[in-house]
């Protein structure tokens, strides 16, 4: 039966660094299109009117908090979608990792949305949910306990430490008699030769 390894902390954290990248990068490209929207439509109708708007503090802060949800619903579908699908987004998938069910199986949308939003809860008091992962017996974040989830390491273990070897490595001790040069059998049979036979 196959081992897989609970994933440690900084292996998640480069994951989860890729995943924001792509998240930002989305988001921007969203964010310019909308902006350019927004001053197109703007410029076609009174000028002083979105002027206005621009120097009142309520609408700014109403821009900046649809802003924030904006994000905030961009990375929860993100996680949600490549979790629900096949338990790897890509930044896992390009370190090898996977989420799934502490039971083994995978995981359904519910319990994808559920760790989404679970990462809340972990980043609220100072990210110490997620630095949890870094020292539990199971590398569970707070998000983790909360969908009942591990991440795992993808790729096969042994339950023993040790490498793992190609058969064209293996040579057997038989073997290494035959891998002697000539001269060093020669050298050996010469010896042979000159050893005295004992009388019996």
């Amino acid at each position: 039966m196959p081992i897989y390894k609970f994933a440690g902390f900084w292996r998640r954290l480069v994951a989860y660094l890729i995943d924001n990248t792509i998240i930002c990068i989305v988001f921007f490209v969203l964010f310019l299109i909308a902006m350019m929207a927004f001053f197109i439509g703007a410029a076609s109708g009174e000028e002083s009117g979105w002027i206005a708007d621009l120097a009142d503090p309520t609408k700014i802060s109403s821009a900046v908090i649809f802003i924030w949800l904006f994000f905030l619903v961009l990375t929860i579908g993100y996680f949600t979608y490549f979790h629900g699908t096949t338990g790897r987004t890509p930044g896992k998938m390009l370190l090898g990792l996977q989420v799934i069910n502490d039971d083994g199986t995978p995981l359904s949308f519910g319990t994808a949305f559920l760790r989404a939003v679970g990462y809340l809860v972990s980043g609220a008091i100072l990210n110490l949910g997620f630095i949890w992962a870094a020292f539990d017996k199971r590398k569970q974040g707070w998000h983790d306990k909360i969908a009942g989830t591990v991440v795992i390491i993808r790729e096969e273990q042994s339950q023993t430490a040790g490498i793992s070897l190609p058969d064209s490595l293996m040579v057997s001790p038989e073997a290494r008699y035959s891998t002697q040069q000539p001269e060093e059998i020669k050298e050996q049979n010469k010896q042979a030769d000159k050893m005295p036979e004992k009388n019996g």
